[in-house]
């Protein structure tokens, strides 16, 4: 089932954010958390926003049944944010299964 493998990949996706040194110790601010704009990029850093917006939502949809997006473009996002960042390829090819994957599920 597509769903097992897109929560493998959440699973690496953490462990890699880890493994970089990119998890923040402290959760940003409830204000912080509520952010509109995409990827709450007005208020915390990406990997922040993937740490404690994209990882706990894709969770809960995956654990209440609920739909997955029809489509998802985090990979560019991500592309864009660590241009200079060579050692975050594994990040980025992650994030670009990823939204492979949320497509083949909808």
């Amino acid at each position: 089932m597509t769903a097992v493998k897109v929560r493998g990949k959440l699973l690496a996706l953490a462990e890699e954010l880890e493994l970089q040194g990119l998890l923040a110790r402290t959760p940003p601010s409830e204000q912080a958390l509520a952010s509109t704009t995409p990827f709450a990029c007005d208020v915390m850093p990406f990997e922040q926003w993937l740490q404690f917006i994209f990882l706990p939502k894709m969770h809960f949809m995956l654990d209440n049944a609920i739909p997955l997006p029809s489509a998802m473009s985090i990979a560019p996002m991500a592309e864009h944010v660590w241009a200079d960042k060579l050692g975050y390829k594994n990040i980025i090819l992650l994030l670009t299964e990823l939204d492979t994957l949320v497509g083949a599920v909808s």
